[in-house]
């Protein structure tokens, strides 16, 4: 008879001798079946037992008594500047504030230097994270008029996220306004595709409104709703003929909300913290351009409608749209100041403060930030804490107070329009696949480990 031996590393043979890498203790845990009171057991990366394992030995012991255990915080829209604008942000310094802010995953955006179209582009952004990311990663692909023809492989490679495409708001390759182009990048592959949906021409026509004002107050009028909801609603008509699914990003007005919830048949939203929390003017009365994104945060009517979004479920997904600039450069005068800004680590504070003030449950905001990004990009082994997924997770006291300050921001930009605000709910230890990369909110001493997000074959 021939002696079966176990893998090196094999999760299952360390679970089947009760021995564990990782052992979290005493958490109220977030699992399928609600909240539950349990002990978690890590091997391999991986989950390999739940429940009530004082007979257990492990390497290292996380006591999360009096904490909650989430599945790991997933941002599907960062932009971390790599290569190219590394003056910005850079790879390491984007992943260590997602862990410092609790987030396990990110999806990076393509308007890089050079921005990223080809196989190569991507090779090369994969091979810039080896080993400086702190959190699991994962590549948007360009969908433009040059790629097009190359779209259905290369958003199968590892290490892709999907296919994005930029209506509006941005330049060269990767700006696609055109039915035509349009109609060849959603008919190119099979995918979910990401939309940053803003109509370029009438973003041209209206840019005389503003130019030379120095008035960013102005800028949800420059960018006003009609733009979104011509983009919004040409891109779905253009995917319902086609037959591809979408994902509409950042979404900001009321009336797109309506106008979604009537064709959630193949597109899902996204929404961002930003545009739940601040409203015009005050805004950009007390911030500036710090406060100036694309498309713009609106008046109090359309925070409000987004807020109803999440409540009736047409909502699926929050992303940060981490996308920093200096301060050197948000200083210029309006229009010629930069929009975007800082978002992946005040991501998880800033929203668990408004499930601390019932604007939403944890329990959805676990469907917003891990089992929504899991369902809609066809995640494999994350989205939850179930025994055989990724062990992800961002362990958060929900009781604690903080007070958001710019020091604390890791991005090389180094700053945050929340400095200053006091938020109730903190991420405590951040564990990306069965390693504490922060705990008792102090990053690990050891090296970044992140490594590729996986997805299902056919999302």
């Amino acid at each position: 008879m021939t002696m079966q031996r176990s893998k090196p590393n094999d999760p299952w043979a360390l679970a089947g001798r009760q021995r564990a890498d990782l052992l979290i203790t005493a958490g109220t845990v977030h699992t399928p079946n609600g909240e539950e009171r349990l002990d978690i057991a890590c091997a391999g990366g991986r989950i390999v037992a739940l429940g009530d394992l004082g007979g257990w030995h492990a390497d290292t012991r996380l006591d999360a008594n009096g904490l909650q255990v989430l599945p790991g915080v997933m941002d599907t829209q960062v932009h971390f500047r790599e290569p190219g604008l590394t003056h910005k942000e850079t790879l390491e310094a984007g992943t260590r504030g997602a862990v410092l802010g609790g987030v396990t995953a990110v999806f990076e955006m393509p308007n890089t230097d050079p921005l990223t179209l080809w196989r190569d582009d991507l090779r090369a952004k994969l091979e810039r994270a080896e080993g400086r990311a702190w959190c699991d990663y994962a590549f948007y692909l360009g969908g433009a008029a040059v790629n097009a023809d190359e779209l259905a492989g290369l958003e199968q490679l590892p290490g892709c996220a999907g296919v994005k495409v930029f209506m509006g708001s941005s330049f060269g390759d990767l700006l696609v306004d055109d039915d035509t182009a349009l109609r060849r990048i959603l008919a190119g592959g099979h995918r979910r595709m990401a939309v940053h949906a803003e109509d370029e021409a009438r973003l041209r026509a209206r840019r005389p409104l503003v130019e030379g004002s120095g008035d960013v107050t102005r800028h949800p009028h420059w960018r006003d709703v009609d733009s979104a909801l011509i983009a919004t609603r040409r891109i779905v008509a253009l995917a319902e003929d086609t037959g591809r699914r979408l994902h509409i990003l950042h979404v900001s007005t009321a009336e797109e909300i309506a106008w979604l919830a009537r064709h959630k048949e193949r597109v899902t939203v996204e929404v961002t913290p930003h545009h739940l929390t601040l409203s015009a003017p005050d805004c950009y009365r007390r911030l500036g351009s710090l406060a100036q994104m694309n498309p713009p945060v609106r008046e109090r009517r359309h925070r409000d409608a987004l807020w109803r979004a999440i409540r009736d479920g047409v909502v699926d997904v929050i992303g940060s749209d981490h996308a920093p600039h200096t301060l050197e450069e948000k200083a210029r005068p309006y229009p010629d100041s930069p929009s975007g800004m800082t978002g992946v680590q005040t991501l998880l504070p800033i929203m668990l403060d408004h499930v601390n003030q019932g604007r939403l449950t944890l329990r959805r905001l676990v469907d917003l930030t891990s089992a929504g990004p899991a369902r809609v990009f066809g995640i494999q082994g994350k989205g939850r804490i179930a025994v055989g997924y990724d062990a992800d997770f961002s362990i958060v006291d929900t009781a604690a107070r903080r007070t958001l300050d710019n020091s604390w921001i890791a991005s090389v930009a180094g700053w945050t329009p929340y400095h200053g605000e006091t938020v109730t709910g903190w991420p405590i230890h951040t564990v990306v696949r069965g390693n504490i990369v922060v705990r008792d909110e102090a990053l690990a001493p050891a090296a970044p480990g992140g490594q590729p997000v996986t997805f299902l074959e056919t999302p």
